[in-house]
């Protein structure tokens, strides 16, 4: 009979200087062949809690830890992460930094070569790892001409081809959109319940993943741990994803974990919100309380009324930065395909797509840094004239478009993040403490004293924005910016991106994260294989795509709310009454 894959017994991990454990008590038992999601605040210790599971905390991170770890009946304190290879397979956050090869087959062989596997074995390994990830006919296909979906399957296979018992993946779909991360979380899950892998994964984006755990380890700010199903954790967790806060909101039991739970329970909200209740034919008798033709357009009103909180600045109209016939081609790569878009002052902005499908070379060539192949890029100085931010200084340039990239630490190449902050100000010429108040209202509670490159990946993303908006630029371009962010700061770049949008300014933001899209966004456009394949309203373009629609939009369709805000406010409107929420 066997016992528990992983055991963490009163473990207490402090590293030299902090002022606190990362890690206070924390005692888990996850049992052969389960899914347990690794949740919490960004910078609680989430990563820290992976660390100690695969066996690098504190081996190869420094610190000291107490208590013990057992994974897979070996102590972490006598057997070292080399002795746990043939039990414990670790993914990063980003595959491609970690492929060592050229071609999926060879990196899937690398793992054994340095085992030392005989080459018969090997050739069975990896043809049984191809077949069970559904990449076989990308044995051949180089490493950087995959998708991100499809990299992230290679890193998995890389690490499966050992026969680990556990996997232990941190974030794996924080920069993938929703198809390739749709395709790792039905590879992790048919792992499991297929081959009975035992899973350990730490995600933000909660709503992708929480439908198919069987256990969830809740890290609080204290590094405490608690450990629990699903639901009896969610239900009073602050960071739950949208489709359990609306099942907690409609008081809905037993809570929803998913969408297609959600909308079994909301039948009689969805007749709410469309403006009159059950008809005679879905009670069972009696007749409908109101004209049932009427309704709709009451609803559509009520739900136009609700999105008022994001109404535009009046400088909308007026384009800040844009392009006219642009294009991008990195060597045989056409990244951007002849793209005319105005990002207008007053405007949010969500550029969304597939990965690869020319977002970020959009961006780059619309910030003046990145490489034009053809077309002109044009923004609009505070005296109302056109420049080409590629032809202007970096200190111009700054004032008036401000890039924050995917790989955020690139920003950042000081010792401390009170130098960072400080030299932001300087920078940009603003008031002292301009960058740091930023900072808190994303990611509170960072120190100063802290070197930028100890900080978690959501901690450094923060501090990367924080320091390009302390510049005010007239146009702001972020890449993916709620990677690594958890609930709480993603709020907060929603009001931030909000306030610089009411002041007149064009943010634009590329992103995978449909539920922020859904906060945040005026208007979205959609690329395709470096083409405007849609561009409109936000309502319009996330309600009505199979592939962007966010949680609330797909249980209450055919309402057109794509929050829990919109829904309490429209209800609010349809009844003339304040619903609790």
């Amino acid at each position: 009979m066997t016992g528990p894959v992983v055991v963490l017994d009163d473990v207490t991990v402090r590293y030299a200087g902090a002022p606190a454990p990362t890690l206070r008590s924390a005692s888990v038992v996850v049992e052969e062949g389960e899914l347990a999601l690794v949740v919490g605040r960004t910078g609680s210790g989430k990563s820290t809690l992976l660390g100690a599971v695969s066996g690098r905390v504190p081996h190869f991170t420094g610190g000291h830890l107490s208590g013990r770890v057992t994974v897979g009946g070996l102590d972490t304190r006598t057997h070292r992460p080399r002795d746990l290879a043939g039990t414990v397979g670790v993914v990063a956050q980003d595959p491609l930094a970690g492929f060592v090869t050229d071609t999926v087959e060879e990196e899937l062989a690398y793992t054994l070569e340095q085992l030392a596997v005989d080459p018969p074995a090997m050739r069975r390994r990896v043809e049984e790892v191809l077949d069970v990830l559904g990449i076989a006919e990308l044995r051949d296909a180089p490493l950087r001409d995959l998708s991100g979906g499809q990299q992230q399957r290679v890193a998995i296979g890389a690490v499966l081809t050992a026969g680990p018992r556990l996997l232990v993946l941190d974030e794996p779909t924080s920069a993938l959109d929703p198809v390739g991360a749709e395709e790792v979380l039905a590879t992790l899950s048919r792992l499991v319940h297929d081959l009975g892998l035992t899973v350990v994964v730490s995600e933000h984006r909660l709503e992708r993943v929480v439908g198919a755990a069987d256990v969830v380890l809740a890290v609080g700010d204290d590094g405490s741990v608690r450990q629990g199903a699903p639901r009896d954790v969610l239900a009073g967790f602050p960071l739950a994803p949208p489709v359990v806060e609306l099942g907690r909101w409609a008081g809905w039991d037993p809570l929803p974990l998913t969408v297609r739970e959600a909308r079994r329970a909301a039948t009689d909200l969805r007749h709410r919100l469309r403006g009159h209740a059950p008809d005679a034919t879905e009670q069972g008798g009696g007749a409908a309380t109101r004209d049932a033709a009427a309704a709709p357009r009451d609803a559509a009103a009520a739900i136009r009324q609700a999105a008022d909180t994001r109404a535009l600045h009046p400088a909308v109209a007026v384009p800040a930065l844009g392009c006219s016939a642009l294009e991008v081609r990195h060597g045989q790569v056409h990244a951007v395909r002849g793209v005319d878009l105005d990002l207008r002052a007053g405007e949010v902005l969500a550029l969304m797509g597939r990965n690869g499908s020319g977002k970020s070379s959009l961006l780059w060539a619309l910030h003046g840094t990145g490489h034009r192949s053809a077309g002109t890029v044009s923004v609009v100085d505070p005296d109302g004239a056109l420049r080409d931010p590629a032809g202007v200084s970096p200190r111009t340039r700054r004032r008036l478009v401000g890039l924050v990239p995917q790989s955020a630490p690139d920003l950042l190449y000081l010792d401390t993040v009170a130098a960072e902050c400080r030299q932001a100000d300087h920078e940009s010429a603003s008031a002292r403490g301009t960058a740091r108040g930023l900072l808190d209202r994303l990611a509170p509670g960072i120190p100063d004293d802290v070197h930028p490159r100890d900080l978690s990946e959501g901690q450094q993303l923060a501090l990367a924005v924080a320091v390009q908006l302390a510049a005010a630029p007239r146009a702001v371009l972020l890449d993916e910016p709620t990677r690594g962010l958890d609930r709480p700061g993603k709020e907060a770049l929603v009001e931030v991106l909000r306030a610089l949008a009411a002041d007149g300014r064009a943010v634009a933001v590329a992103t995978h994260d449909v539920e922020f899209a859904a906060e945040v966004a005026d208007r979205v456009v959609v690329l395709a294989q470096g083409r405007v394949v849609a561009d409109g309203p936000a309502r319009d373009v996330l309600a009505d795509s199979p592939e962007f629609a966010p949680q609330v939009a797909r249980v209450l369709a055919p309402a057109r709310v794509l929050t829990v805000a919109e829904a309490v406010s429209t209800l609010a409107t349809l009844t003339g009454q304040e619903v609790p929420r």
